[in-house]
């Protein structure tokens, strides 16, 4: 039974047995709700919940543990003389599971016919027709063993479907019946549900904390898989970035840290400016009715997809500033050879970051108390006076919260800097010239076919744990910093 048609099963069991909890109870109290320890609702939702709780998370459970048993256990059948000396297991069984998704029963039945004659070739261009109709291109120098491996593939993936069908569906069936007969009027039904929803509001306050627990482990365990393939030494402390999955690459972070930090720093200096004195104008000098249709559009900024910010600046920005610093521009020297460059995506990144800035700097200056401007106003002050001596020193813990958030995201901006920055790792002071970053190059290293026992592979993942330690760092700085020297206003 397909997924879909699984949940959808579990959820009308679910609801018919919601229906018969609230009827058992009922009749057990010979209708009258008084005699019933908790309203008819709760009898209901405990038979529901008995039902769908279990099975779903018997369901979610299985259906990320099946693929990894089964990868696991269809590798180790690919013997190592089928794996081509240029090609990896990675690759083999992206093919294994290629072929095994596009099989069906008749055209798999004629393949096996085949495979037990170890020769292909001959009948590649019937295979290959009959593939066609589901859209599988199965070339002539498959190998016997792949398709073997597929074949075990699909019967595995078959079997547990159908187990996973079976115990969910027994799971689902066991537990309302179970709960369907504790059902009386005495029952602490209200209770068990209420415990039951407490459970839940834990599992989902504490699914952001176990995500991050996730990402960080998945990192650590394959940065430490890099870091005995390759020197820490010349990945903290090197000077050249060169991957050439030859063995002898060079993959040092501070090329890349460079370009991301020169880029953000640039981004910076266009975001927190504009953003600060557009957040100063609508707290302090604009009316109601400014206010109200300019915040709505300066927030349309934080809602355009990354991928049309870099198609702006790769389209836009990059010949503008080709057409003013190029050769044969405005200034008639060639400072800047091609569009792409540290200036093309730090601007762009930075009328990226204006609603962020703004938006957290508007709410911080609104929050402090009307009754210091008053004051200050009262004293002889002029407006300009108390926005510059009053209102920004009691919002500038705030506002440097919002800068060092925006400088994480920046940190982590990718679809900007692959298109606007260019590909080049290098140390440079120079603005106009091309550089990378180091999400363009996690980009880059797990693009394609890739083989996760490399180096060059790894190493982004060394790549990512070092950004997010950074981001991390930002972020914590910036709390601490709200935290610390946040004034408290009754």
């Amino acid at each position: 039974m397909p997924t879909l048609w699984l949940v959808v099963s579990v959820l009308v069991l679910a609801a018919i047995g919601y229906v018969l909890g609230r009827k058992r109870a009922l009749q057990s109290a010979n209708g009258n709700i008084r005699e019933l320890h908790s309203l008819p609702i709760y009898y209901g939702l405990n038979v529901a919940f008995a039902a769908l709780l279990p099975a779903l998370g018997v369901l979610i459970l299985w259906l990320l543990a099946q693929p990894m048993i089964i990868d696991s256990t269809v590798s180790g059948m690919v013997p190592h003389e089928a794996i081509p000396e240029e090609t990896t297991l990675g690759l083999v069984m992206s093919d294994v599971r290629r072929v095994a998704s596009g099989l069906d029963a008749a055209v798999e039945q004629g393949v096996m016919t085949l495979a037990e004659s170890h020769s292909l070739r001959a009948e590649a261009a019937d295979i290959r027709a009959r593939l066609g109709e589901v859209g599988v291109a199965l070339g002539a120098e498959v190998k016997a063993e792949v398709l073997q491996a597929a074949q075990s593939y699909r019967r595995m993936t078959a079997t547990g479907t159908h187990a996973m069908t079976l115990v969910v569906a027994l799971l689902a069936v066991t537990g309302l019946a179970i709960a369907y007969a504790r059902t009386h009027k005495d029952f602490r039904a209200r209770n068990v549900v209420e415990r039951g929803i407490l459970v839940l509001l834990i599992l989902a306050a504490s699914l952001a904390i176990l995500t991050t627990i996730g990402i960080v482990f998945s990192m650590l365990f394959e940065t430490m898989n890099f870091f005995g393939l390759h020197s820490w030494k010349d990945f903290f402390f090197g000077g050249i970035w060169a991957p050439n999955f030859r063995g002898d690459s060079e993959l040092s972070i501070l090329p890349l840290l460079w370009g991301t930090l020169f880029i953000s720093f640039i981004a910076l200096l266009v975001a927190v400016p504009v953003g600060l004195f557009a957040a100063i104008y609508l707290a302090e000098y604009a009316n109601n009715a400014t206010r109200s249709f300019a915040k709505p559009l300066l927030e349309i900024l934080a809602g355009i997809p990354t991928i049309v910010y870099g198609l702006f600046a790769l389209l836009t920005i990059g010949p503008m500033l080709v057409d003013f610093f190029g050769k044969g521009g405005l200034l008639g020297v060639e400072w800047m050879a091609g569009a792409t460059s540290v200036l093309t995506a730090g601007m762009v990144m930075g009328i990226m970051l204006i609603p962020f800035v703004s938006s957290l700097s508007d709410d911080i200056i609104n929050a402090v108390p009307q009754a210091m401007r008053d004051g200050s106003l009262g004293l002889g002050a002029t407006k300009s006076e108390t926005v510059r001596q009053v209102v920004m020193p009691a919002a500038l813990p705030g506002i440097v919260g919002a800068v060092l958030l925006a400088a994480s995201r920046a940190i982590g901006e990718t679809m900007i800097v692959v298109m606007g920055a260019g590909a080049i790792a290098k140390f440079s002071l120079n603005p106009l010239e091309s550089m990378t970053t180091i999400t363009t190059r996690i980009v880059s290293q797990l693009t394609g076919d890739t083989d996760f026992a490399s180096p060059e592979t790894l190493v982004a993942f060394a790549l990512g744990l070092t950004l997010f330690v950074l981001t991390l760092g930002l972020n914590i700085l910036a709390l601490y910093i709200v935290r610390k020297y946040r004034e408290q206003y009754e």
